[in-house]
């Protein structure tokens, strides 16, 4: 990386013989001699490609243009193939895609984010459990955790398979992560009820999360929630204990 190399790139990133491009965000204001907060940011279906700029079309992308003294971060910005889910060879791409950014930018381990809308916002879930210490907090925007008849888009995560209640397990699994969600009371995709249900379940493990549902909106609730500038204040107040950062060495 040349000194003078911000705003948003093109990488790539291999899992298993197959080339996955992504869009890296860095800020103008990068100094290599620092570390930074890094955010993973799940796209939804309609930005599934190969060209490695739809996943910078909507949701964090667009908060980042519009306001970017919000965000003084890393932001990764992978892309899932047509026609796939935020699950196996995807989700790992992404996974791959952020720990080449961590070590690329200076990342710091105890301020990685996670978040996601729609397809994404079931990508957040997924990889959250498949990874339930790299992450500092979680936002996940008109998500949940079961298809519905009303989207072909979303799949349900193999990890909460054959669960009594997937909601339950899902919330005692990351009951350790700080985590906020959003939800159009209205939404004609996804249902609100995924996120109620887990709001609820969360509640029940004393979990610091929180539902925040917009009034008569439908399935676009992101622009609200990554325009919310009191969600980027709290997002970079959360970070993982020393004790709990995640390095490669420690798998």
């Amino acid at each position: 990386m040349t000194p003078n190399e911000t705003g948003f790139l093109i990488r790539s990133v291999t899992v298993r013989g197959t080339a996955y491009p992504y869009t890296v965000y860095v800020p103008r204001a990068f100094d290599a001699s620092k570390s930074w907060p890094v955010i993973l940011f799940l796209h939804g279906s309609g930005e599934r490609g190969a060209d490695g700029l739809k996943s910078t079309q909507i949701g964090v992308a667009a908060a980042i243009r519009a306001n970017p003294d919000r965000v003084p971060a890393i932001a990764v910005f992978p892309q899932a193939p047509a026609d796939s889910r935020w699950l196996g060879d995807p989700a790992d791409a992404a996974m791959a895609a952020l720990e080449q950014s961590v070590n690329e930018f200076h990342g710091d381990r105890s301020r990685i984010y996670l978040t996601g809308l729609s397809m994404g916002g079931y990508g957040t879930w997924h990889l959250a459990l498949a990874h339930p210490h790299t992450f500092a907090a979680l936002v996940i925007v008109c998500g949940g955790l079961l298809p519905h008849e009303t989207t072909t888009a979303v799949q349900q995560s193999p990890l909460t398979m054959g669960k009594d209640d997937p909601y339950a397990f899902t919330a005692h699994a990351l009951r350790h992560l700080p985590i906020r969600m959003f939800h159009g009371d209205a939404d004609p995709v996804i249902p609100v009820m995924e996120s109620r249900r887990m709001a609820e379940a969360l509640k029940n493990e004393n979990a610091d999360a929180k539902l925040v549902e917009f009034a008569g909106a439908g399935h676009n609730s992101w622009d609200r929630a990554y325009g919310d500038a009191e969600l980027w204040k709290w997002l970079f107040q959360q970070r993982l204990t020393p004790e709990s950062v995640w390095t490669p060495a420690s798998r």
